[in-house]
């Protein structure tokens, strides 16, 4: 084989080996995706039993019941639809009926089961399908006017 051959085939095996890496990168964050939804669009979309996921919106006033074991089971709204969350663990200072909140887990049997809660101190932090959601049923109660954090409470984080 003539040594411009030799190129050509070195050249396109490491590209090959690019494109491999490439797309085991991609495989692999699409594993660790966690996507967010509103309670709404867990009625309207198909997902997955066992898919992780992010569920927020407004706890449910009198939705709150504590149960042995550290067991709390509580209901997410958006003030269309709603979602029961049942969470293991201790809530955060912050929570309480009202009040915005993103539960992070997986359905099983027709519950959204919490593997991490997170609330913020104030009412205007909340994501904005849901606040577009609550702006529409009359109940908004100010903030941003966005429908969302804003850039500080992003870099922060939701805790």
């Amino acid at each position: 084989m003539k040594p411009k051959h030799q190129r050509l085939a070195l050249i396109s095996l490491g590209f090959l080996l690019l494109a491999a890496a490439t797309a085991l990168v991609l495989t692999a964050f699409q594993e660790n995706l966690v996507f967010f939804h509103s309670p709404t669009d867990l009625k309207t979309k198909e997902i997955a039993p066992q898919r992780r996921l992010r569920v927020g919106g407004l706890v449910e006033k009198g939705s709150l019941r504590k149960e042995g074991d550290a067991v709390v089971r509580f209901t997410v709204t958006d003030l269309a639809n709603s979602v029961q969350v049942r969470f293991r663990g201790i809530l955060p200072d912050l929570f309480r009926e009202g009040q915005g909140v993103v539960a992070e887990g997986h359905f099983k049997d027709g519950v959204f089961v919490a593997t991490e809660v997170l609330a913020k101190h104030d009412e205007t932090y909340m994501p904005a399908e849901v606040a577009d959601a609550i702006k529409k049923s009359g109940q908004w109660k100010g903030g941003t006017g966005k429908g969302g954090p804003g850039k500080g409470d992003q870099e922060k984080g939701a805790k």
